[in-house]
């Protein structure tokens, strides 16, 4: 294994450097040898439940995006390895998995053990951090197979896919007569989409059009059935195909699959900043706050902010060139969860969970339920303060495939990133005011395509040479 140091961050606050920094130490208490129950790198990623070590799907994608920028000391496809290989003869890859038993855990609410089909969305993002071909190639018949599995045990003949609502892991969601989910099914739309896009880096066009013809499907019916024009909202469908009155968060997740068209991503994006509906202080809960249901402690998914449904969130409207809301909404949830960590109040003990209250940054509560939330469960926070924070608080989009480093900001200050490896290639670029104005420093080991954006001023393309190098903002 690389021990590399971890890539070091700048920003003006340095609170966020520190919860940054404090992240990537906290990690190594959950990397865990399955055999022995020690602590170990080369273990998996897990969080104990009831005394089980058990490695679960949604994390294990999820955390994916933000281990990738561990410069090599965690592996980010270990978890998600874990699942191919438990992959059965019909297909099937589960949910859960008891890690000492290798046995899925699979409940009565969801029999199958189907969880969210997000592997080539997470594949996609790991091929663009790592641009290892031929991993796509190893991987495709198992997403290939996973997919069939899918189709054969849930799609149904109006072409939307009937699961539990359950499978979204939002466990107690006033989700009531739910039988064909929003989530679930523009997941299925965010794989195929991808599945597409992975066949395009194999230069499979019949594979590439195969899941774009389903995407497109999907997008569809998405579209006609599940958006109500009176909510501007996308919701969950009865079996009768009526749509279910709730707004939960579940219904943002066609943003991520670009499935809202710009009207309707208009109004779904307003929600996100109506304090009526989702756009509380601590930005964004789990439920509408104009539900019956809403609960100001949170509740479980009653009201609760998640990380893990921010991150989504923010990458939704990524999609939407929404940059100035994403940056806004990450730092602002950023301070919550920093308050969490440190709070002012002396008689509480501080850390990072797994929800929050949606007005305060107080831990959310759950009645009946102490295990809720987690404390320490840093496969939702390193999806806040390091995925967030490099992505859309800095503002950087690396992809190393097409030698591309993408600098979104709105405006200039202080901070960037210093010694990302990226494939035996370190980078470092860093914005500083000089006497001559506004100055980005850069320096690499390999050529490589740096555009600035700075939101409604300038965009500009540059080849970066090897070595150091600075160059002049004014001078663009």
């Amino acid at each position: 294994m690389n021990k590399h140091d971890f890539p070091k961050i700048h920003f003006y606050d340095q609170d966020f450097v520190d919860i940054y920094n404090k992240t990537w130490t906290m990690l190594s208490d959950y990397w865990i040898d399955p055999k022995t129950g020690e602590k170990t790198s080369d273990g998996y990623f897990m969080y104990p439940v009831d005394g089980k070590l058990v490695i679960d799907q949604f994390e294990s994608i999820l955390s994916s995006f933000f281990l990738v920028y561990s410069n090599r000391n965690y592996d980010a496809n270990l978890n998600i390895d874990y699942f191919y290989k438990r992959q059965e003869e019909n297909g099937a890859i589960r949910w859960r998995y008891d890690t000492k038993t290798n046995e899925p855990m699979l409940t009565s609410d969801n029999p199958e053990g189907i969880g969210l089909p997000l592997f080539a969305w997470a594949e996609f993002n790991l091929y663009h951090k790592s641009a290892n071909k031929k991993r796509i190639k190893e991987i495709m018949p198992i997403l290939q197979k996973y997919i069939s599995w899918i189709d054969a045990t849930f799609k149904q003949e109006n072409g939307l896919y009937a699961v539990p609502a359950s499978a979204s892991t939002m466990f107690n969601a006033p989700r009531e007569n739910c039988c064909y989910p929003v989530d679930f099914n523009a997941c299925m739309a965010i794989n195929c989409a991808h599945m597409s896009a992975l066949g395009d880096i194999l230069n499979d066009k019949e594979l590439s059009f195969q899941y774009r013809r389903n995407y497109f499907s999907l997008k569809t019916r998405i579209n006609s059935m599940m958006w109500d024009n009176e909510t501007g909202f996308y919701h969950d469908l009865d079996k009768d195909l009526n749509r279910l009155p709730e707004k939960t968060i579940a219904g943002f997740w066609p943003l991520l699959a670009e499935i809202p068209s710009a009207d309707k991503s208009e109004a779904l994006i307003a929600h996100l900043m109506n304090p009526a509906t989702f756009g509380t202080e601590h930005p964004f809960p789990s439920l509408s706050a104009d539900s019956p249901k809403f609960s100001e402690n949170g509740e479980g998914f009653c009201g609760s902010v998640f990380p893990m449904f921010n991150f989504i969130i923010v990458k939704g409207l990524e999609k939407y060139q929404k940059y100035e809301l994403a940056r806004e909404c990450s730092i602002r949830h950023l301070y919550f969860v920093l308050e969490g960590l440190m709070p002012t109040d002396e008689n509480q003990k501080g850390d990072v969970f797994e929800a929050y209250k949606p007005s305060s940054a107080q831990k959310a509560t759950m009645q009946g339920l102490d295990a809720f939330p987690r404390a320490h469960f840093l496969a939702a926070t390193g999806l806040s303060t390091i995925a967030l924070m490099i992505e859309n608080v800095i503002g950087l989009s690396i992809s190393l495939p097409r030698k591309t480093v993408d600098w979104i900001i709105p405006n200039l200050e202080i901070m960037g990133i210093e010694n990302l490896s990226l494939k035996r290639n370190l980078i470092t670029i860093l914005s500083n005011k000089s006497p001559r104005g506004w100055e980005i420093q850069m320096e690499s080991e390999k050529l490589y395509y740096f555009t600035i954006n700075i939101i409604d001023q300038k965009k500009k393309t540059l080849p970066i040479p090897s070595g150091k190098c600075s160059m002049l903002i004014d001078k663009l």
